[in-house]
């Protein structure tokens, strides 16, 4: 197994923790060489192996886009890293032959856009209607084909383009305008689909030192767990994770004590969250507390899921 090393901190393992028990998108935010790219590439080994029937339906996805190796079988959950060149086509799928795109073939497994504000807007823009369902329609003049794309979103990006704005030991020579212009091509609408965003700053000597190391096998364990309680809780349901909740199934499943309550209220009151951040919130939350084994969901849990929507602020 990997060794997340030292020098990332506990804030961005636990959300990363998090993230891959409730399957939920996640937000990587600070300067070049904060290790937010190598945190990524990790996650894949913290989640728990392929059931039969994830195995079977990303092989027939592989089979349809023409790219199975060998074996004939994907047994490995898909970690899909495309360049921020790439285009929406690429992306979402389609063509002549309307194959499946990036976001189909990391269904079941993991999404990655480094340099998230590199890519161009429209590309972003496409994600957001499979985000939220699951899934894509790509539509011909004589047939129209819909592909799965339950995938789990991992983004990164610097704070600008020459990614030292806020530094405290490297001067940011961007202007104003080239800031703004940068950061303009994530919209609100897309960032109000991420579930977890967290900040990896600047390490000095000291932190490195200070921070503790994980292992990919003892935080697959937590993720194990946490998805064998969501697999209890929607036995009897449609779903098998988190991160798939509708608004009734949050009503009937996120049953938070008085204290959380009150917390989340006050929040709402506070931040202004929307309402489709005010259910991210709930099912963040949920996901804590399955991870600390909590039938409710306490104040600290949604304490904690609060604190993840900091980019609101």
């Amino acid at each position: 197994m990997y060794i997340f090393i030292k020098i990332i901190r506990y804030r961005a393992i636990r959300a990363a923790l998090i993230a891959a028990s409730g399957f939920h998108n996640l937000m990587l935010a600070g300067p070049p060489g904060t290790g937010k790219s190598m945190l990524a590439q990790r996650i894949p080994t913290i989640m728990p192996p392929m059931s039969e029937s994830e195995i079977i339906e990303t092989t027939k996805i592989y089979s349809v886009a023409g790219i199975l190796k060998n074996n004939g079988v994907m047994t490995k959950r898909p970690f899909r890293s495309p360049h921020h060149t790439a285009s929406d086509i690429s992306l979402i799928g389609g063509g002549a032959d309307a194959k499946p795109g990036e976001i189909s073939l990391a269904h079941n497994g993991v999404l990655f856009l480094d340099e998230l504000p590199e890519f161009k807007r429209n590309v972003i823009e496409v994600l957001r209607q499979p985000l939220e369902n699951g899934y894509i329609n790509i539509s011909r003049a004589k047939f129209t084909i819909q592909y799965p794309a339950n995938f789990m979103l991992i983004t990164a990006a610097n704070p600008c383009p020459c990614g030292y704005y806020g530094s405290k030991t490297k001067k940011c020579t961007c202007s104003f305008d080239q800031i703004r212009r940068y950061r303009s091509k994530i919209s609100g609408p897309f960032l109000d689909r991420i579930d977890l965003y967290v900040e990896m700053p600047e390490l000095d000597y000291d932190s490195i030192q200070a921070a503790s190391s994980y292992t990919s096998a003892g935080l697959m364990q937590s993720v194990v767990e946490a998805r064998e309680i969501q697999h209890f809780r929607f036995a009897n349901e449609k779903i098998f994770i988190n991160s798939r909740m509708s608004p009734r199934l949050i009503k009937k499943y996120c049953l938070l004590d008085v204290e959380a309550e009150r917390t989340l209220k006050q929040a709402m009151q506070i931040m202004h969250f929307s309402m489709r951040s005010y259910t991210k919130i709930l099912k963040v939350a949920r996901t804590i507390a399955d991870l600390a084994k909590s039938d409710p969901i306490l104040q600290s849990h949604i304490k904690e899921a609060i604190s993840y929507r900091h980019f609101e602020n």
